[in-house]
């Protein structure tokens, strides 16, 4: 089997991340995109290990998982969703038996709660990051999301159907704005040109929208585009919209990172404030353009209360929420604790979580800015029950023995990457932890994405 030998064949089952698995002349290949039951044609392709892994060409048959017509007009296009052709069902049912896979391959004996639905399959997100590109080289300006397996063109959205239509509108109205005024988008590989993203966040249950766009600096060559672009204008036509919700903040964003990553050198205030309020579980939250906060508001509610649940007693106990982003769990804690401490790397997100304790009136919640790696020697509380809700790469494996040796009674670990959750219950159970139970939690419907919440109690060896 070498590199471009072609071949024809069934689907045996999907992987996580969203691979599946073939089997040919006795080898089993991996082609990303695909889907159990479907019949491809796909050509070999080499890692750098030597390993061979398969490059879709075709779909020749489809599987019997895809059993509805995809509702959004841009489906098959854009790569933000991959599982709309499946009824809620099949894909509640695919992610379910994925995860309980992962888990049973590390975990000997645990109970598995299956999956919680998310409590809208549709117009879930609050938060969407759009980018300026063209459609084909040299094409018109188009705003929206990279086309399936592109690095390069983009797709222009009109009509996303995971998003409020509020979404849809501003979107329209900001390329409408830019279109015409020979104003062009970042180029990644070149490194020049100007318009870069669209950050737009709306609260689902206050309807505030934050729009904020990206743009390279001003200076030097880009200092005619940013004249030529209007801001002026711009608001205007934003807040003539009649909309769902209420546009409450409107900012200009420079980023001149060679990266493609939406992130802040400079924020510039054009109209409002630089927040959106956000209620889930009782608790309001202020949420600002780059701190996290879990993408499906609803969703995320299901999600803590499975926590929560896993936390168990909490009277009188202290509580660590690591990787605590906007300090959404400690706080949902903080009411039932002795003393909730949280740990996040983003400044900006710290300083939201001590405007919200604040907020809703929790004066046992303390936050700290760091990494957890380097953070947890500094630590002096020691506690009873520690949260993890680490980013898509799990937790680094020496922050991870420095979070076994605090000895809490139990862990709470909520992943969104089911790859980096088998390795780090591996490393946990061998630090001395057991896995009682495990529920999958599916906050990002129609794609391949799904979150975990696992509980996990010290051996009675290790006590």
């Amino acid at each position: 089997m070498k590199k471009g030998d072609v071949f024809e064949g069934l689907v045996i089952k999907t992987e996580f991340p969203n691979k599946g698995l073939m089997e040919i002349d006795g080898n089993k290949i991996r082609v990303k995109g695909v889907l159990a039951g479907q019949k491809i044609r796909f050509s070999i392709k080499r890692k750098r290990s030597g390993q061979c892994e398969g490059k879709l060409m075709e779909v020749l048959e489809k599987s019997p998982l895809q059993d509805r017509e995809a509702p959004c007009i841009h489906f098959g296009k854009c790569g933000g969703c991959s599982y709309q052709d499946l009824s809620y069902g099949n894909q509640l049912e695919m992610k379910s038996a994925q995860v309980k896979e992962i888990l049973d391959s590390v975990c000997p004996d645990y109970l598995f709660e299956g999956i919680l639905p998310s409590p809208s399959e549709w117009e879930y997100r609050n938060k969407m990051e759009f980018s300026f590109g063209d459609e084909f080289m040299d094409g018109p300006l188009a705003l929206g999301l990279h086309r399936k397996n592109s690095f390069h063109d983009i797709v222009n959205i009109t009509d996303c159907r995971i998003v409020d239509n509020d979404f849809n509108e501003i979107l329209k109205c900001v390329l409408n704005h830019f279109d015409g005024k020979e104003i062009p988008f970042y180029h990644k590989m070149r490194h020049e040109g100007y318009l870069r993203h669209l950050l737009v966040r709306r609260a689902a249950t206050t309807g505030e929208i934050l729009i904020n766009l990206v743009t390279a600096s001003g200076e030097a060559e880009n200092a005619v585009y940013e004249a030529a672009a209007d801001y002026e204008g711009l608001i205007k036509a934003l807040l003539a919209l009649s909309l769902n919700g209420t546009i409450v903040g409107i900012a200009h964003v420079i980023n001149d990172s060679m990266a493609d990553v939406v992130k802040s050198d400079q924020t510039d205030s054009l109209f409002g404030r630089d927040y959106i309020q956000e209620n889930i579980l009782g608790l309001n939250f202020k949420v600002s353009a780059f701190s996290f906060f879990q993408t499906n508001s609803l969703g995320a509610e299901v999600l803590y209360g499975k926590a929560r649940q896993y936390a168990g007693e909490t009277k009188d106990k202290v509580i660590f929420d690591l990787y605590s982003g906007t300090g959404t769990i400690a706080q949902m804690l903080a009411p039932i604790a002795k003393k909730t401490v949280g740990v996040e790397i983003v400044g900006e997100a710290v300083e939201a979580a001590r405007i919200n304790a604040a907020g809703n009136n929790l004066n046992n919640c303390e936050f700290i800015v760091g990494d957890v790696l380097k953070v947890m020697d500094d630590l002096q509380d020691k506690p009873e029950l520690i949260i993890l809700d680490p980013p898509r790469d799990g937790v680094h494996p020496k922050a991870l023995e420095k979070i076994a040796e605090f000895g809490a009674d139990t862990i709470v670990y909520i992943s969104c990457k089911p790859s980096s959750l088998e390795r780090d219950m591996y490393s946990l159970q061998e630090a001395g932890y057991k896995v009682v139970k495990a529920c999958a939690v599916d906050m990002f419907p129609q794609t391949v994405h799904v979150e975990t919440v696992v509980m996990l109690t010290r051996s009675e060896a290790t006590k």
